[in-house]
C-alpha cells in the first residue's frame, strides 16, 4: 500500500480541533522533533502533567496512518501500564478524521492490527510489561513509555534488572529499527541520562528554562542573585517543599532589584527561583504552588518538573541543617489553665514514639523519640534515649520521663518483638508494674502502632520536609549523642544500617500534623501527674453587643 503522506504536526493539529485542546508552543515542539529525529535511538523527557504520552499515542496513530504496515512494541513498566498507549492510540484511530476503516470491529488492548497489516505474527502494535516474555516478538519501533518507575528502581538489583530486559531488544528491532524512551527520572542511576551520555538524540523540556536553588544561610541572608533574566511571565520565587511550600507574590513577598530576589525576612529554608514557564497557560502559578506542596522530597520536585535525576545518597538527611537549642519544656499554670512552654514558645503538640528493642546482640537501640510542636508548625526533637535493661526497667526509665517531661501519650511500634509490650507498658503507668511498689497512676495513653511502610521510605518521607524548610529543631542532647553519625552515614539504598534512633524520630514526625500558625485556648490542670497542656477548642460563654 502507497504511503500517505502528511506531516506529524498536521495530523495532531487537526486531531487537537476535534478534541478542543489549545496547542502551546512546547507540543509544536514535541511533534517536530518526533517527526524529524531518525536517530536509532532517542529520549523524549517532558516535565509531569506535559502531556507527552497523550502526544505520544497521536504519533503511533500517525504511523500506522502513514504506513498500515508498520509494527511497534509498547514496553513498559507493567502490562497494564502499557496498556494505556495502545488504548489511547485506539481511541486516536477511531475517532480522528484521517483514520476512518482503520481498525478492527474490537481491537485489543495488548495487541491489535489496522487494515492493510500484512505480518499475522506481529500486531500493528503490542503491549507488554517489562518483565513480560518478548522473546519472539518482532517490531521496526520499540517505545519504552514510562519503563522507569518508582517500585522498579529501588535497589541496584532492580535496575540491573531494568537494563537486562531493555538489552532484548537487540533481538527483537529488525535493521535499521529504531527505539525510543519516553519518560521521567526516577534514580540518580536513571536509563535516560545513560542513553543520552551513550550518544542517544535528546528533546529534554523542564518545566522552567532557567533555575537557580539556594540551600545555604537562608536564615540568615535576604538577597538572592539571579544569574538570568525574567521571562515574559516573571520570576518564580518557591520557598520550601511540600506542605509548607509557598509561591511567593513580587511587591509582597520579595522585590527585584539590581539582579536579584530581596526577601522581607531570612526564608530559614531552601529558595528556589525559576523563569521561563514551558506552558504557562496551563501551570499557572496557583497549579504551581499546588504541585509544589504535593511533592515530598525537593529530589522528587527536580526530577519530575526540573528532569534531573539526582544521587539517592545526596537526598538531605543533612545532620547541619539541624537547629540547636538548649532547653526542657516547662509546665505553668495561669487563670486554672496549664500550659507547656519551651523558652518563649507555647508547645501544642507532642508525639513520642518507642521503638523498643529486647537486648538481643543483633538487635537495634530500644529508642524512645519526643518530638514537641508549637503553633507555627516547627517541631523540636527534645530527646532521643536508648533505653536500657530489662523490660520492665524499661518501661520505668518511660514512666520517669512521662513525669518529667508532661507526656500525653506513648506510641509503641509493634512490629517485631513489640507485640506484647504496650500492655506491660500499661501496666507501669498505671502504677502495677513494680510488684510491691505501688505507685501513682498516670494519665498517659499509649497507642499501637504496626507500620506497613518500608522504613527507608519512612524515613525519608519525615524527615525531607522538615530538613529542607528548616522547621526542625534539636535538643543539644540529640546533636551530641548517635543521632548526628546515623543521620551523615544513612544511605536510602542500603536495608541494614543503624537507624534505630531516625526511625523512631520518622515515626514521631509523622504523627505530628502539619499546623500553619493559629491561635488555640488551653486546657485545664489535670491530676495524678500529667498535666492536660495541649489546646483544645473547651466550652466558651460569649456575650454579643447589640448593634444599630
Amino acid at each position: 500500500m502507497a504511503k500517505r503522506d502528511i506531516s506529524f504536526l498536521a495530523f495532531f493539529l487537526i486531531w487537537a480541533k476535534r478534541q478542543g485542546w489549545a496547542v502551546p508552543e512546547l507540543h509544536v515542539r514535541i511533534c517536530d522533533w518526533l517527526e524529524h529525529c531518525d536517530d536509532p535511538v532517542r529520549v523524549l523527557q517532558v516535565f509531569r502533567g506535559a502531556a507527552k504520552s497523550t502526544i505520544y499515542a497521536v504519533y503511533k496513530a500517525w504511523q500506522l496512518y502513514r504506513d498500515p504496515t508498520w509494527i511497534s512494541l509498547i514496553w513498559a513498566a507493567d502490562g497494564p501500564l502499557s496498556k494505556k498507549l495502545t488504548r489511547d492510540t485506539i481511541n486516536v484511530l477511531r475517532r480522528h478524521p484521517l483514520c476512518g476503516g482503520m481498525l478492527p470491529t474490537k481491537p485489543g488492548a495488548q495487541a491489535f492490527w489496522v487494515s492493510g497489516a500484512t505480518d499475522a505474527r506481529n500486531a500493528s502494535m503490542t503491549a507488554v510489561g517489562v518483565n513480560q516474555n518478548v522473546t519472539s516478538a518482532r517490531a521496526r519501533d520499540i517505545d519504552y513509555d514510562d519503563v522507569e518507575v518508582p517500585k522498579n528502581i529501588k535497589t541496584v538489583e532492580a535496575r540491573e534488572n531494568l537494563r537486562g530486559k531493555i538489552q532484548e531488544s537487540t533481538f527483537i528491532l529488525v535493521p535499521g529499527g529504531q527505539e525510543t524512551f519516553i519518560g521521567t527520572p526516577h534514580t540518580h542511576d536513571s536509563i535516560y541520562p545513560e542513553h543520552i551520555s551513550a550518544g542517544a538524540a535528546s528533546l529534554k523540556i523542564p518545566l522552567f528554562e532557567d533555575a537557580i536553588r539556594y540551600e545555604d544561610d537562608t536564615d540568615k541572608r535576604t538577597r538572592y542573585p539571579v544569574p538570568f533574566t525574567p521571562g515574559a511571565d516573571g520570576l518564580y520565587v518557591m520557598l520550601g517543599i511540600f506542605k509548607p511550600a509557598r509561591l511567593l507574590v513580587e511587591g509582597v513577598d520579595y522585590f527585584f532589584r539590581n539582579g536579584a530576589v530581596e526577601l522581607l525576612t531570612p526564608p530559614g529554608c531552601v529558595v528556589d527561583i525559576y523563569a521561563r514557564c514551558a506552558w504557562p497557560e496551563r501551570f499557572t502559578r496557583a497549579d504551581i504552588e499546588k504541585r509544589r506542596k504535593k511533592c515530598r522530597t525537593l529530589n522528587y520536585w527536580d526530577s519530575q518538573y526540573q528532569l534531573e535525576a539526582k544521587p539517592i545518597h545526596q537526598i538531605r538527611l543533612d545532620p547541619d541543617r539541624l537547629i540547636p537549642y538548649d532547653m526542657k519544656p516547662t509546665l505553668r499554670y495561669a487563670n486554672k489553665q496549664a500550659v507547656l512552654m519551651l523558652g518563649d514558645v507555647r508547645i501544642v503538640g507532642a508525639a513520642c514514639r518507642w521503638d523498643c528493642s529486647l537486648g538481643k546482640i543483633t538487635s537495634d537501640a530500644s529508642a524512645l523519640t519526643l518530638i514537641l510542636t508549637d503553633s507555627s508548625g516547627r517541631l523540636y526533637w527534645q530527646f532521643a534515649v536508648g533505653l536500657t535493661g530489662e523490660l520492665d526497667e524499661q518501661c520505668q526509665q518511660i514512666r520517669k520521663l512521662v513525669v518529667e517531661y508532661h507526656i500525653p501519650s506513648v506510641t509503641v511500634e509493634t512490629n517485631g518483638p513489640g507485640g506484647f509490650v504496650p500492655a506491660e507498658l500499661r501496666k507501669h503507668l498505671a502504677g502495677r508494674g513494680m510488684p510491691g511498689k505501688p505507685q501513682d497512676a498516670l494519665v498517659c495513653g499509649v497507642v499501637q502502632d504496626h507500620s506497613t511502610v518500608k522504613k527507608n521510605k519512612r524515613i525519608l518521607d519525615a524527615f525531607e520536609a522538615p530538613l529542607s524548610n528548616r522547621f526542625l529543631w534539636a535538643h543539644v542532647s540529640v546533636t551530641d549523642g548517635p543521632v548526628w553519625d546515623q543521620m551523615k552515614d544513612w544511605n536510602p539504598a542500603v536495608e541494614q544500617q543503624p537507624d534505630d534512633y531516625i526511625d523512631s524520630a520518622a515515626g514521631a514526625i509523622a504523627a505530628t500534623p502539619v499546623r500553619i500558625g493559629r491561635g488555640h485556648t488551653a486546657g485545664i490542670p489535670a491530676a495524678d501527674g500529667v498535666a492536660i497542656w495541649r489546646p483544645v477548642s473547651g466550652v466558651h460563654e460569649v456575650t454579643l453587643e447589640a448593634t444599630e
